[in-house]
C-alpha cells in the first residue's frame, strides 16, 4: 500500500493502467519525461495558456494552499488572482477547502483587538483535484525547459529529494477518507483540516452525535512515538476541545508504546490499513481520465 500511495500521488487522476513493479523515477521518465510535448500541450490547454493560471497552480502546488499566501506568492492580486482561482476552480482542476476559524472578538464589547490579531486574515484553503496536476506544478514545471530539450537529470534528482515532503498531503487526504469510511455509519457534519492563526490540525471530524476525531498524519521513513501524540493532545487543549478519538496515521507504523496505548481513544493507522480503500471498480466507476492522449 506504501507504494499504491507514492504512485498514487504522481499519477493520480490520469486513468492509466502503471505498473508498479517498475522504479517511480523510472515510470516518471518513460510516462511523463519522454511524453512531455503531449502531455505540456494538454496542460496549455486546461490552462488556456495563460500565464496567471499557470502561476497560481505553481504557488499552490508548493506553498502551503493558502489562498492568499498563494496570491502573494504567484505575485498576483486579489483581482487577477481571484479570477485564476474561479477558473480553475470551474475547469475542476482545483476545489476550495473553506476555513472553520472564528473569528477573532474582543470580549470586551467596545475594545479592541491587538493589532497582530487584528490584521490577521482568515484564509481559505485550495485542494488538488488531481494529483498529477500538483505533481507537474511542483516537479515539472520547474524544468519545462531542460525536459523540453531531453535534460532529465534535474527534474528526476529534485523529485527523489523532496517525493517525501510532496506525497505527505496526499498521504493525509487519503487518510481522511479511510477515516471517514471507518466513520461511515455516523452522520458526518464537518471533516477536514483545520488551521488558525495559531494552531493546525491534519483532520478535525465532527459527527451529527457531537462526536470530535482528531487526527495527524505522518508520512515518513521512521516509527511514529509517544511525542507525537503529545503534540496532538497540546493542540487540542490550545482549541479547548475533548476529542472522542484521537487517530494517528503513519507510513510506517509507530512504537511499541503506542500500539501498546491503542484503544477507544486511541486509533492507529498504517500504510497496510489502507487496503480498505482498494476495490474492484466497473468501467463506470473507474477515475475520469481527464488528459486523453
Amino acid at each position: 500500500m506504501e507504494l499504491q500511495i507514492e504512485y498514487f500521488s504522481v499519477f493520480g487522476g490520469l486513468g492509466w493502467v502503471i505498473d508498479t513493479s517498475k522504479p517511480l523515477e523510472l515510470l516518471i521518465e518513460e510516462l511523463i519525461l519522454k511524453r512531455f510535448d503531449a502531455l505540456n500541450e494538454k496542460i496549455e490547454e486546461l490552462t488556456l495558456g495563460d500565464k496567471n493560471n499557470k502561476r497560481l497552480l505553481r504557488a499552490l502546488a508548493i506553498g502551503d494552499r493558502k489562498i492568499f499566501s498563494a496570491f502573494n506568492r504567484a505575485s498576483l492580486n486579489n483581482a487577477n488572482g481571484g479570477s485564476a482561482l474561479n477558473f480553475l476552480q470551474e475547469k475542476g482542476l482545483i476545489q476550495i477547502e473553506f476555513s472553520r476559524e472564528e473569528p477573532a472578538r474582543s470580549l470586551n464589547p467596545h475594545g479592541k483587538l491587538k493589532r497582530e490579531i487584528a490584521r490577521h486574515r482568515i484564509s481559505h484553503k485550495v485542494l488538488f483535484v488531481h494529483p498529477f496536476i500538483r505533481f507537474w506544478f511542483y516537479f515539472i514545471a520547474p524544468f519545462n525547459k531542460e525536459i523540453g530539450e531531453k535534460k532529465f537529470e534535474n527534474c528526476i534528482n529534485n523529485f527523489l529529494i523532496k517525493q517525501n515532503a510532496y506525497t505527505s498531503l496526499v498521504f493525509e487526504e487519503l487518510s481522511e477518507v479511510l477515516l471517514n469510511y471507518h466513520l461511515r455509519d455516523s452522520q458526518i457534519v464537518s471533516s477536514g483540516s483545520y488551521w488558525d492563526a495559531k494552531v493546525e490540525i491534519d483532520i478535525l471530524t465532527i459527527t451529527n452525535d457531537e462526536k470530535i476525531y482528531v487526527a495527524e498524519c505522518k508520512w515518513t521513513n521512521h516509527r511514529v512515538n509517544k511525542k507525537e501524540l503529545h503534540k496532538l493532545m497540546q493542540k487540542c487543549e490550545s482549541l479547548e476541545i475533548k476529542p472522542t478519538q484521537i487517530v494517528l496515521f503513519s507510513k510506517r507504523g509507530f512504537s511499541k508504546e503506542l500500539e501498546s496505548m491503542k484503544g477507544k481513544e486511541l486509533a492507529l493507522y498504517s500504510s497496510k490499513e489502507f487496503e480498505a480503500l482498494v476495490k474492484q471498480s466497473s468501467k463506470e466507476e473507474q477515475e475520469e481520465n481527464f488528459l486523453t492522449l
